[in-house]
């Protein structure tokens, strides 16, 4: 009798670890399936980070000394001061995410107002009629000395945010961080503006080109 129970017991505890494996390894599946991004997202944030990548790269193509620092009046910016702007906030607006946006509590129940935003972000942070100002942190003090080095610091600001966004699985649709003009934007939104950030500063770039006065060479 005591060999039954025995024998029984040991076949219940196998049991039950079993079932235990079983349902931890379906919550570990469930969960990394809620916190990845889908291939869709992913693919398609990495491809708005390259193309806006190119499009800084080429706004800034074969500048000359003049033409890199042309302001076209004592208050605006110069293709070099834009650039610099671009460069630094790209560290900045990535540290945001990670760091403050990804390390506030999750609140799903914000995702129903925020699903329609994606499109929003990105034809709406690259409209230069709507002018903003950029915070003192973010506004160029001749931080980097060439051409060479703004675009170097711009690019492996890039990169980091490009690595980010391919490797994470951050549950980017679930934490959120206010913006003064979008209100409560998810951190995949956020890595949107990012892109439209640069954007919107490359147009900026090619506005200071247009200029009348500027430079031949």
């Amino acid at each position: 009798m005591m060999n039954k129970l025995l024998n029984y017991a040991g076949k219940l505890f196998f049991l039950v670890c079993a079932s235990a494996l079983t349902l931890t390894a379906q919550a570990q599946n469930a969960s990394t399936e809620k916190n990845s991004l889908s291939p869709e997202e992913r693919q398609a944030a990495i491809k708005y980070l390259e193309e806006t990548r190119q499009k800084v790269l080429d706004s800034l193509k074969d500048l000359s000394d003049a033409q890199w620092k042309f302001k076209s009046a004592p208050d605006r910016w110069s293709a070099a001061e834009v650039a610099e702007h671009i460069a630094v906030s790209e560290g900045t607006l990535l540290g945001l995410v990670t760091d403050r946006v990804m390390k506030s509590p999750a609140a799903p129940e914000k995702k129903e107002a925020a699903k329609d935003k994606d499109e929003l972000v990105r034809n709406s942070v690259t409209n230069r009629s709507v002018k903003v100002q950029a915070p003192e942190m973010l506004k160029p003090t001749s931080r980097f000395k060439t051409l060479e080095e703004t675009i170097k610091a711009f690019n492996a600001g890039r990169d980091k945010t490009i690595e980010y966004v391919n490797t994470t699985q951050d549950d980017l649709r679930s934490h959120f961080g206010p913006h003064p003009i979008f209100k409560d934007l998810d951190a995949y939104q956020w890595v949107l503006l990012i892109s439209g950030h640069s954007e919107r500063h490359s147009l900026q770039i090619l506005e200071v080109k247009a200029d009348p006065n500027f430079p031949k060479k």
